[in-house]
């Protein structure tokens, strides 16, 4: 852990980008107030509730960081924090005298969908494990303990869908957190400039010193610049897919860099689903996703999770691996749902590995900065001149209000918990043989793989839970088996 200074913070070079790359919105520190620039209209209203809301965070007593302390920057690694499990009847050991009609390994999306389906809708008993020392999976979020801002450990997540069962299904149980509105915006530094991402006109203009004003000069212009995927094959790569959509100078500023980085790969070797997921919107509209449903947990995905998983046939163990235990649960478990890497289930088959990404964290907390640091949530880093990919600063999210500040600072890697399939020819050829292996045991209706990791694909939140929703009424009982 790092400390910076003010005084050092203006000296250090690495930090110093900020006050660069910020000189379009003119960001002013008045330290030991609470004035600071606002990057939405609702910061003015906030700025006023700011003081009530941070006695509700951090109570009465004075602490190292109350409001009359300098600012200051601390700089960590993500390993180093303390991490809730997020449930309060949780265990860490299986009690082994206990039979289960279902075992879900992993408290992810995936698992937690098939835990609460079979509960409640079943009637049935279940165990939900995971390694981890909490529920959620990659979505768990906490409310850090230093700033008292709500944020993600292992990424920015948010939720949109146009599947109308996915949304009645986080919204409608009677104990699920309120969720709230929330339409995802945020820029790309390129070329020193702030820039939409994803691609819309005001991308073009700034970018390409044009002037497009509707919707029909925008697709004339794509149409003019797009270079289309051979007729034959379609659209090959991950390369050839982003050119078919946004042509050659847009790809080499927006795409080429950002999935060299994030994938570790050419993107000539990357299937095209990689940058046929990116939208691109042909309007002015600033919006991340254009879906019907989007939404944040009014008190965090975690809270979300254990609202799922609060019944009295649900037992939840944590910080422990299913294969220290496999022996022990394929005797107790009238049914086993795997939502951990394929590929790790089957490695006594002498396989190859199949290839994952994952992410390294570094987080900047800024101590007595009641403003902001980006002027986004999440701002990409496109190009190559950074080896992060992107920073994330938790605060924006429902303008949740507070006298200090983190952000998180991601960097791709090859190393670390698997996050990303990588869909490679070589890895997706891979992952047919396993996934046959998957087949021939799943006929004997005692094991279930389900998710990203055990299907090898980039699945987004609402997929991942209309998968799981679909596979559970696919291989419930006859008398129960319909889709609700």
């Amino acid at each position: 852990m790092v400390v910076i200074t003010e005084s050092s913070l203006r000296k250090a070079s690495k930090l110093q980008r900020y006050s660069n790359a910020f000189r379009p919105f003119k960001l002013f520190l008045i330290l030991g107030s609470l004035a600071s620039i606002a990057f939405y209209q609702q910061e003015s209203l906030l700025r006023l509730r700011l003081w009530d809301e941070t006695e509700k965070y951090f109570g009465d007593t004075p602490g190292p960081y109350e409001l009359g302390s300098h600012y200051h920057v601390e700089i960590s690694d993500s390993s180093e924090n303390t991490l809730p499990p997020g449930f309060k009847t949780h265990a860490y050991k299986i009690d082994k005298t206990k039979r289960y009609d279902l075992c879900a390994i992993g408290a992810g999306l995936s698992g937690t969908v098939f835990a609460e389906r079979a509960a409640n809708y079943l009637g049935q008993k279940v165990l939900i494990l995971d390694s981890r020392p909490h529920i959620g999976g990659n979505c768990y979020d906490f409310v850090d303990q230093k700033t008292g801002i709500i944020r993600n450990q292992y990424g920015s997540h948010l939720f949109h869908t146009n599947i109308e069962r996915v949304w009645k299904y986080i919204t409608g149980h009677p104990k699920a957190p309120k969720w709230r509105r929330w339409y995802h915006a945020k820029f790309g530094y390129v070329n020193g400039d702030y820039v939409p991402i994803p691609v819309n006109i005001q991308t073009v203009n700034r970018l390409m010193g044009v002037d497009i004003q509707t919707e029909e000069e925008m697709n004339a212009w794509l149409k003019n610049v797009q270079i289309p995927c051979p007729l034959s094959t379609g659209c090959e790569n991950a390369e050839q897919m982003a050119k078919s959509r946004v042509g050659e100078e847009l790809y080499k500023l927006i795409f080429e860099g950002y999935t060299i980085k994030q994938w570790g790969r050419d993107p000539k070797e990357l299937n095209a689903s990689v940058t046929a997921r990116i939208p691109v919107f042909s309007t002015f509209d600033p919006r991340y996703f254009a879906d019907k449903y989007q939404a944040l947990p009014e008190d965090g995905y975690t809270a979300w999770f254990a609202a799922m998983l609060d019944h009295r046939l649900i037992d939840v163990v944590l910080s422990t691996d299913f294969f220290d235990h496999r022996k022990h649960l394929e005797q107790v478990c009238d049914k086993i749902v795997y939502t951990g890497p394929i590929d790790t289930y089957f490695a006594s088959e002498g396989m190859d590995k199949l290839e994952y990404r994952s992410i390294i964290f570094t987080e900047e907390r800024h101590y007595n900065h009641p403003g902001y640091i980006l002027p986004t949530p999440v701002l990409n880093y496109p190009g190559l001149e950074t080896n992060y990919t992107r920073a994330v600063e938790y605060k924006h999210y429902l303008h949740r209000p507070s006298n200090h500040t983190i952000v998180v600072k991601e960097v791709s890697s090859a190393e670390g918990d698997p996050y990303y399939p990588v869909p490679t020819v070589r890895n997706l050829k891979l992952y047919n043989k396993y996934q046959q292996l998957a087949n021939n045991l799943e006929q004997s209706g005692k094991i279930q793989f389900v998710g990203r990791l055990a299907n090898y694909k980039y699945y987004n939140m609402d997929q991942a839970i209309d998968n799981a929703l679909t596979m559970f009424y696919k291989t419930a009982p006859e008398d129960k088996n319909m889709d609700q």
